[in-house]
């Protein structure tokens, strides 16, 4: 090892220990950063998560010159350059987020040398502006976050980002270049290669696993019955559900919002203002479940997402991955849950075929785009009606080569029976044969069970059908999961048309003559995860809930749920103590360590700490609200614990806000966490009332 290469990962490692709080690289991390340090081109291929930004602040930090980052969003820029500055790292955005008289500020800090990184948008590399900033600068390194977007087999594509090597090749002295991504197949990888011209590069790909992500796939006969029972159980946690459709965006948000939920929404179609606020809503934790197209999430670096749901199928796997992907950013256990139904393979295909033509692009280049696009639906179909590991469909397809069970998804559950289920496949292929392969599934399972309904035709007579009543013993939604298991399995199809009909194939037959025998997966029981000191644990939430509206910062960029879980364990009497938290690092210990050590003393074993409201003693409520009526059942303690907290500037503002846009007085007071005494009494003394 030359003496520069040990120099280099001494100073590494002091700054991610002394500004990031770790005390040692993540995989692949160290190999990134000492290779651009050495001079040389990179790329990284990293799942969300594992700390790709760090790559490329650290050589930041220690290059003579500036670092120019590349990003698509400018609410992504927006929140890095937040989390920088969080951690005391010099950074600005230049983009259009500011107006002229900002802009033109930062511009001339920048070229003083106030800040050693500069996010912008690859659209901005082109303004002759900011061209001949550059070339008055000394910039050390371009990174370019999201490389996937220049490639056009990715799902992203942006023509903009084919302007990079232009703008590279503008500048007096070529800066080293490093591409970070963390979706990737073989093609688009080879495509980041050719079209940055990055020049014998460190390649770095330390995989696509994200282990604290646990994939589910379920085909529900009522998709928002099952998507309240999803949210209810997790009603304590930040979520996010995606929807194909502005449509379905509203009628989802509107569903959970009559039924109690914290839920806002996000897509294309609102102003900027509501989306500016919805966003932080969510950031902020003041709403806790965001429904959104897939216009939400690129930009947003929110740690603590517990949960993400598609309610509806996305048109790729790249997307759902990265979609999926914003979910346990803080290492924590989190679900990935996909809700499948035919006709959104159906819906998938019209937006493929009726999407904006891009001016950018010959009608040859669209045509190919576009073939390209069905297949990968085709792609994500497979994946929805896998009966194989999840994880596994996944990480083959980005090449990767993964055990044959992982033991964390919906189809690798370790809890779980063979049920045989022959005789009642027959059952149900005999009723759909007999009635010529023409009715719904509803109308079979109707059939089935002997109910006669308005649904079944005239020319069908139930009386001389031997089929009908054959499972009259059974339930519906047993016939309606056998079904689908049937459909999974390849024993049946959905017509393409009309996909609630179903259809015999060559292995139906094989069950219906040939005694093909038919199994399922049934859980024999449901794994739930629990937090030791919770006590410590909800009251460093609640301090990180006030700084955060203190101070206007997300609250994951001050402290994920692992550090402050770190916190309960390790209890740090000293800022150096505080400081060697995983996660938390010098800056951050010196600025909130006192605020933390006030809490802390209320829980050290040798202090007593405050009582609780005692939960057991409340008669457990027999409905289908489980953890949801729980917490409506603290909901009074709760109060009466925060009513006399003081207000802050920052609350008084949104309290008005809410106000005057006429929200109940109930929703108020459970947004604020407080009485409606309380509530009224604030309002009469902000003058509002």
């Amino acid at each position: 090892m030359s003496q520069e290469h040990a120099d280099n990962r001494t100073a590494a490692e002091e700054i991610l220990r002394r500004t990031y709080g770790y005390r040692s690289f993540r995989t692949g991390q160290e190999e990134a950063v000492l290779g651009l340090l050495q001079g040389k081109d990179a790329l990284c291929v990293m799942p969300t998560g594992s700390g790709k930004s760090i790559c490329y602040q650290i050589p930041a930090l220690l290059f003579p010159g500036v670092t120019l980052v590349i990003s698509p969003l400018i609410s992504l820029m927006n929140d890095q350059v937040s989390a920088m500055r969080n951690r005391g790292i010099p950074a600005v955005c230049l983009n259009s987020s500011l107006a002229g008289a900002e802009y033109g500020q930062a511009a001339m800090q920048t070229v003083c040398g106030e800040y050693k990184i500069i996010c912008v948008a690859p659209e901005r590399l082109q303004a002759p502006g900011f061209v001949e900033m550059c070339l008055q600068m000394d910039i050390s390194l371009i990174a370019v976050d999201e490389a996937h977007c220049i490639s056009q087999w990715g799902q992203d594509f942006r023509p903009s980002y084919l302007k990079i090597p232009e703008f590279i090749r503008a500048l007096p002295k070529r800066p080293v270049v490093g591409a970070f991504t963390a979706t990737a197949t073989p093609k688009v990888r080879k495509d980041i290669l050719d079209n940055l011209g990055l020049v014998q590069p460190v390649e770095v790909t330390t995989g696509f696993d994200r282990p604290n992500l646990s994939f589910s796939v379920y085909e529900p006969g009522d998709k928002d019955q099952t998507l309240l029972e999803l949210v209810r159980d997790r009603y304590r946690q930040s979520g996010i559900v995606y929807c194909s459709t502005r449509k379905t965006v509203e009628a989802v948000c509107a569903m959970l919002q009559r039924e109690g939920f914290p839920a806002t929404r996000y897509h294309a179609g609102l102003t900027h203002e509501e989306r500016v606020k919805n966003q932080e809503d969510f950031l902020f934790d003041r709403q806790r479940v965001m429904v959104a197209t897939n216009a939400f999430g690129m930009g947003i670096d929110k740690a603590n997402v517990a949960y993400v749901i598609h309610y509806n199928m996305p048109k790729s796997l790249e997307a759902y991955y990265q979609e999926a992907g914003r979910a346990g950013r803080d290492g924590c256990d989190a679900d990935c849950i996909l809700l499948y139904s035919g006709q959104d393979v159906i819906l998938a295909r019209w937006l493929i075929d009726h999407s904006d033509p891009n001016p950018d692009l010959s009608p040859e280049m669209q045509d190919m785009i576009r073939d390209q696009d069905h297949e990968r639906l085709k792609r994500m179909t497979f994946y929805a009606r896998s009966k194989r590991c999840l994880r596994g469909d996944i990480l083959r397809y980005f090449g990767e080569n993964p055990p044959l069970d992982c033991g964390n998804c919906s189809n690798c559950v370790p809890d779980c029976e063979h049920v045989d289920i022959t005789t009642d496949a027959q059952m149900i292929l005999s009723c759909i044969a007999r009635t010529e392969m023409k009715l719904p599934e509803e109308t079979i399972i109707s059939l089935l069970l002997g109910e006669i309904t308005d649904q079944i035709p005239k020319s069908v007579q139930p009386d001389k059908l031997t089929t009908f009543g054959l499972m009259k013993d059974r339930k519906a939604e047993q016939i309606r999961d056998e079904i689908l298991a049937l459909c999974d399995q390849g024993f049946l199809e959905r017509k393409l048309s009309d996909p609630g009909v179903l259809l015999l194939n060559e292995r139906s037959r094989e069950v219906l003559f040939r005694n093909r025998r038919v199994a399922v997966r049934r859980n024999l029981k449901k794994v739930t995860r629990k937090t030791e000191n919770m006590d410590l644990f909800q009251a460093l939430q609640q301090l990180r809930y006030r700084i955060s509206a203190r101070e206007y910062i997300a609250s994951t960029h001050l402290f994920s749920d692992s550090v402050l879980r770190e916190i309960c364990i390790a209890l740090p009497r000293t800022k150096k103590q505080l400081a060697g938290v995983e996660g938390m690092g010098i800056f951050k210990a010196n600025r909130y360590g006192d605020e933390i050590f006030e809490v802390l003393e209320q829980y050290r074993p040798e202090t007593k700490a405050p009582k609780q409201p005692d939960m057991k003693k409340r008669p457990e409520k027999k409905d289908k609200g489980g953890s949801f009526q729980q917490y409506k059942d603290r909901t009074a303690a709760e109060e009466k614990t925060e009513a006399y907290l003081p207000w802050r500037p920052e609350e008084d503002r949104q309290l008005i806000r809410e106000y005057e846009e006429n929200i109940p007085l109930a929703e108020i007071s459970r947004i604020h966490r407080r009485t409606r005494g309380a509530i009224l009494s604030r309002l009469r003394k902000l003058r509002q009332i």
